[in-house]
């Protein structure tokens, strides 16, 4: 817990303050989601500090940070920088906040697009930066809040939902990697019923 304390003050200057609030608010679902599932608190809690860690960076910088440290950078991230920043994020928090958890790092750079198969932890922050406090324009919001605490691949699967039909109708690009996800998670709740 020195190690968070340490940390906020450190990310405060770096992410600016609406950015903060929006990761304080994170850090704190994730710990209320972390012991509604028996999970470690002090990693969610950490995941949830960091997960943002490289969303100021310019876009220029994370394609560049991407190639030097030799991370898969898709046509869709290629086009879009600002999707970067979760794999860059867990490059920023392994090499600047000297994290080697490898369960946070994963965590962090899954947290936007998702991944099948996700553990508990990458859950948990995936579902947290959707359902934050500070967060109030999604769709179906409260039915996910109440959901999270219930079955989490359930709500990981209506987020991913929820998404692709909002990039859809917005005519936005989507990560192939979101679509896979929701897929795999589509197939699990078919398959459990």
């Amino acid at each position: 817990m020195k190690n968070l304390e340490k940390y906020q003050k450190k990310l405060q200057n770096y992410i600016g303050k609406d950015r903060y609030q929006h990761t304080i608010g994170v850090m704190y679902t994730a710990a209320a989601l972390a012991m509604a599932y028996h999970y470690d608190v002090d990693k969610a809690m950490l995941a949830g500090l960091l997960h943002d860690c490289a969303k100021n960076i310019p876009h220029e910088k994370k394609l560049e940070l991407c190639k030097k440290n030799h991370i898969e950078v898709t046509d869709v991230e290629q086009a879009n920088p600002f999707l970067l920043h979760a794999k860059v994020g867990a490059l920023i928090a392994k090499k600047k906040y000297d994290v080697d958890d490898e369960e946070i790092l994963h965590a962090i750079a899954v947290h936007t697009t998702g991944a099948p198969e996700m553990g508990t932890l990458d859950m948990i922050l995936f579902i947290a930066d959707y359902i934050e406090p500070g967060r109030d324009k999604a769709l179906n919001l409260p039915a996910i809040r109440e959901m999270a605490f219930q079955n989490m691949e359930h709500a990981v699967e209506k987020i991913l939902y929820d998404t692709l039909n909002y990039l859809n109708q917005k005519s936005g690009r989507i990560d192939p990697i979101t679509e896979y996800t929701y897929e795999y998670y589509k197939n699990r709740r078919n398959l459990v019923v």
